[in-house]
């Protein structure tokens, strides 16, 4: 009874899985099945009615399964060449979601990097906070120099460095109200990402706005088309 139960399940996600396009010309794609019973279409979905058509126009596929890159990266989710890779393996609807408006993020960069990143708002804000978190290390017993915490690219050393060394359950705690997660200490262009994602996933946008004010104030821009025209 067991294994038909199994079997007759894993014949409804095949066919719930199979791949798409959504009314906007998105080409959902699913190179491997998701690991549990998650309404793909529903999620797309919600991102397409809640992320501004203009902010989504790099993105022409989503591909959702398992890549090399997830291993060797430790990540489940990657923007590259108009295409959006996304893990089979979620915990849930919202942690899917999570990570395509995440890479959506991502792929505006290039569109839009000078009104994201050209009058350094965004820059200074995260590296004030940067510094802040040295000085919180430092006192923790996490000795490491200054000049690690004051170069905004992204390095993998000091990515390793927060995620291994420190640890993201203890770095949680220690960035409460300077960061809106650990991930967003890593570099600026995921202090952006992440606080992009935040700006959709909280419609009150409270917690952003008052963590990341600069940040929150280049989000709400983003929003309107007509104020990117005349940026």
């Amino acid at each position: 009874m067991l294994k038909a139960y199994i079997e007759q399940t894993q014949k409804k996600l095949q066919q719930k899985q199979t791949d798409f396009y959504t009314p906007y010309g998105l080409h959902v794609y699913f190179k491997e099945p998701m690991n549990s019973p998650i309404n793909v279409e529903a999620v797309i979905n919600r991102v397409e009615d809640i992320v501004p058509q203009h902010l989504r126009s790099e993105v022409e596929m989503v591909i959702i399964g398992w890549f090399e890159e997830f291993e060797k990266r430790s990540i489940n989710a990657f923007y590259k060449d108009g295409a959006l890779y996304i893990s089979n393996v979620q915990d849930d609807e919202e942690d899917m979601f999570d990570d395509v408006v995440h890479e959506i993020a991502h792929s505006i960069e290039s569109t839009y990097g000078y009104e994201i990143y050209g009058d350094q708002k965004i820059k200074d804000e995260f590296l004030r906070k940067r510094k802040h978190l040295h000085d919180i290390l430092w006192s923790t017993g996490f000795k490491a120099p200054l000049s690690t915490f004051m170069d905004s690219e992204y390095n993998q050393d000091f990515d390793d460095f927060l995620y291994k060394t420190v640890g993201y359950d203890q770095l949680s705690e220690l960035v409460r109200g300077l960061f809106i997660s650990p991930y967003a200490a890593t570099s600026v262009e995921e202090y952006f990402a992440t606080g992009f994602t935040e700006f959709y996933l909280d419609s009150n946008h409270n917690f952003l706005n008052k963590v990341s004010p600069q940040l929150y104030n280049k989000l709400a821009m983003l929003q309107k088309p007509e104020e990117l025209d005349n940026a």
